[in-house]
Parts: structure tokens; C-alpha cells; sequence
């Protein structure tokens, strides 16, 4: 059964002391590696490349030519705006990239002076656009309790999926992958499918990103003639 959205805020402020640890370690891991694809635990560039080319999918035909407004949920120091920025699909667009780390975030600002992006300390989103993209921000669990940390994100996909007005597209690690670190959370990608179906929208597809140890879930709005459970 899904959540209201009062239901998912309000898992979203229990979930503030899941997320102290997770916040801790990219801070450290940006002390490191600077604005590095290792400081979001990516392997290298190309497997961070990969996830942002698998996510670009989600645009539509007629929405590839700019003209839009797009979301990073988790956006680090900007690595998604620096994939898009050139494209196509941002000209005429505006960027939002959203983090819990201001030392992200400052480093996001600090790279990136382009007009069409803004970056934004919190751990919500609090305005609505037209795309909402999710890479990775899920994988980092540290020692939280699993049907906690699960919980924490159907909380923030339903709390994401009120501000999305077109489409949403997240990745999570397989719960199957041949190599498991620890602090990492490996997903089980029939739950979250079923979740998405039932709580936000019945138009909701399922990609195996094989040879890459994630899954991707795109959702859009319902199709005309479809309930949407997900649209106030």
C-alpha cells in the first residue's frame, strides 16, 4: 500500500538520522577526491557516464530539443549537469540539482557558473519540475537497518513524485550482484516496481542495466484515460 504525502514527510523527518552517516561519508569522500566521480563512489567516469546515458532515456521525443525543467535528486557536486549541459535537451531548459551536503553543494557552485543551474541544500524537493532524475543517491545506506532504509525511500519517491510533473527515473543496486560491498544497500527491483505501480503511477518500466550491477525504474504521468495514483 502506498503513502500519502503526509505520511511520506513524515517518514522523511524519522529518516534524518539514517541519512547523518551516509552524509558524513561523501562529505570525507569529497575532502579526498575533490569533484571526482569516486567522491559519489562510482568505480570511474565511464560507469558514472553509463547510469547518466541509461537516465537520459527518459525524456521524451518531443522534450529532446530543451524548452524544460529537470531535477538531481542527490546531485553531488553537478556530474549530471556537466553530461547534460551541452545536449540538446538543455537548450532553453533550467537545471535544479539538489543535495543534503553543502560542502556538495558549494562545490557544485563553485564549478559550475552557468545560469540555467541551481543548487540546493535539503533533502526534499520544494519546487515543481518538469523531470526528476535519481543516480545512485539510494545506494549509500551505511549501517542502517534495511526495511528502514527501504522504507526511507518509497518515503522520497512519493515525496519526489509531487513535485515531478512529467517523469521520474531512479537506479538502486540488484540485490543479485555478483560483488556486494558493505554500507551499500542492494534493492530487490520487483518491490520498488510494485511500490511505483501501486502508489504512484501505473505507467512505470523496469530496466536491468546488466553488465552494470543497478536496475533503472522510469515512471510518468498515467496515459490519458488512466487513473494516476500518484497526481493530487
Amino acid at each position: 500500500m502506498g503513502l500519502d504525502l503526509n505520511q511520506a514527510l513524515e517518514t522523511l523527518i524519522r529518516a534524518k538520522g539514517l541519512l547523518e552517516p551516509v552524509l558524513d561519508s561523501y562529505e570525507r569522500s569529497l575532502a579526498a577526491y575533490g569533484a571526482d566521480p569516486r567522491s559519489a563512489y562510482w568505480k570511474d567516469a565511464d560507469r558514472q557516464v553509463q547510469r547518466y546515458q541509461i537516465l537520459s532515456r527518459l525524456f521524451d521525443k518531443a522534450d529532446r530539443n530543451g524548452g524544460i525543467t529537470v531535477t538531481d535528486f542527490g546531485c553531488g557536486y553537478g556530474a549530471l549537469f556537466d553530461f547534460l549541459k551541452d545536449r540538446p535537451v538543455m537548450t532553453g531548459s533550467r537545471y535544479v540539482g539538489v543535495d543534503i551536503s553543502a560542502k556538495m553543494i558549494d562545490e557544485a557552485k563553485r564549478r559550475i557558473a552557468d545560469p540555467r543551474a541551481t543548487f540546493i541544500r535539503h533533502m526534499i524537493l520544494t519546487e515543481d519540475t518538469d523531470y526528476t532524475f535519481v543516480c545512485g543517491t539510494y545506494n549509500m545506506s551505511m549501517d542502517a537497518d534495511p526495511g528502514d532504509w527501504a522504507a526511507y525511500v518509497r518515503a522520497s519517491l512519493t515525496q519526489l513524485w509531487s513535485r515531478t510533473r512529467k517523469a521520474l527515473g531512479f537506479n538502486m543496486l540488484r540485490s543479485d550482484a555478483v560483488e556486494q560491498y558493505p554500507s551499500l544497500y542492494y534493492a530487490e527491483p520487483q518491490a520498488f516496481l510494485d511500490y511505483c505501480r501501486e502508489a504512484l503511477s501505473p505507467n512505470v518500466e523496469l530496466f536491468d542495466n546488466r553488465p552494470l550491477p543497478d536496475w533503472t525504474i522510469f515512471i510518468r504521468r498515467a496515459r490519458d484515460g488512466q487513473p494516476d495514483p500518484g497526481q493530487p
